[in-house]
């Protein structure tokens, strides 16, 4: 049976879309993951849900330890992994509640573990060639899932991952659409590339909560009004990570 891991805010656990729930510790080289792994059966399919930031959102995104929350699904044996993120957008064409399949990222952050990699065996240098990050499997499943539900959707599209917890200055989010970047979040690029390094496909709907700072006719973003933005369409990224996880146990 496919295992399909799913990786995103607090809470979707909670939502009833599997069956027979069941809470797994699992403890990594890496120490703990985020929080504890929630394993389920979505119609004939496993799911793996990780809160990226805790059951509670306590951890900022700079703290997450994304190094055990990818060697913890890998340990489960998910084959698959969809992540769901909060985005701000730096176009105008992507708008509030759209959703954007990045297939690029630019890595931004400065403080994390990017790597499982920690030191070369004599003879053996692994550089990993990542020129295309995300899965494009999953990212047609999920552009076709999108636009069978009737959502904006927008099938590409370049993350930026910033440091964070603080949001963009009005400077950096202007040199980030300079740099040809699409939306900015602060997530998706670590555990894209453990994600690679580990040999598990990945890919992420992405949901525009706000303008960040670049758009000088529009108040800076909060954090309450990604929440707001957020909670208001949380069913429509639930109902296409549905679809996608059926269609990927359709198709294998």
């Amino acid at each position: 049976m496919v295992r399909v891991g799913l990786v995103g805010g607090s809470g979707l656990e909670k939502l009833n879309i599997v069956e027979n729930l069941t809470e797994t510790e699992v403890s990594t080289p890496y120490g703990p993951p985020s929080s504890s792994l929630y394993t389920g059966q979505m119609g004939p399919c496993e799911v793996v849900i990780l809160s990226r930031h805790g059951r509670e959102h306590t951890i900022p995104p700079s703290q997450v330890n994304n190094r055990a929350n990818i060697s913890a699904l890998r340990e489960l044996g998910c084959s698959y992994i969809l992540a769901t993120a909060a985005c701000g957008s730096l176009q105008d064409e992507i708008g509030r509640g759209d959703l954007v399949i990045p297939d690029q990222f630019i890595d931004f952050t400065r403080r994390r573990e990017v790597t499982f990699f920690e030191e070369f065996e004599p003879g053996n240098m692994i550089h990993v060639p990542i020129a295309d990050p995300f899965s494009e499997y999953l990212r047609e499943l999920l552009i076709r899932g999108a636009r069978e539900l009737g959502y904006k959707v927008h099938p590409r599209g370049t993350m930026v991952t910033i440091e964070g917890p603080r949001f963009s200055t009005r400077a950096e989010s202007k040199m980030f659409r300079i740099l040809g970047a699409d939306v900015v979040n602060m997530s998706i690029a670590p555990e894209a590339i453990l994600a690679y390094e580990a040999g598990i496909p990945y890919a992420v709907v992405a949901l525009s909560t706000d303008y960040d700072a670049w758009k000088t006719d529009e108040t800076p973003v909060t954090w309450e009004e990604v929440i707001t933005v957020f909670k208001q369409n949380t069913n429509l990224v639930i109902r296409l990570l549905i679809y996608v996880i059926k269609q990927i146990k359709a198709e294998s």
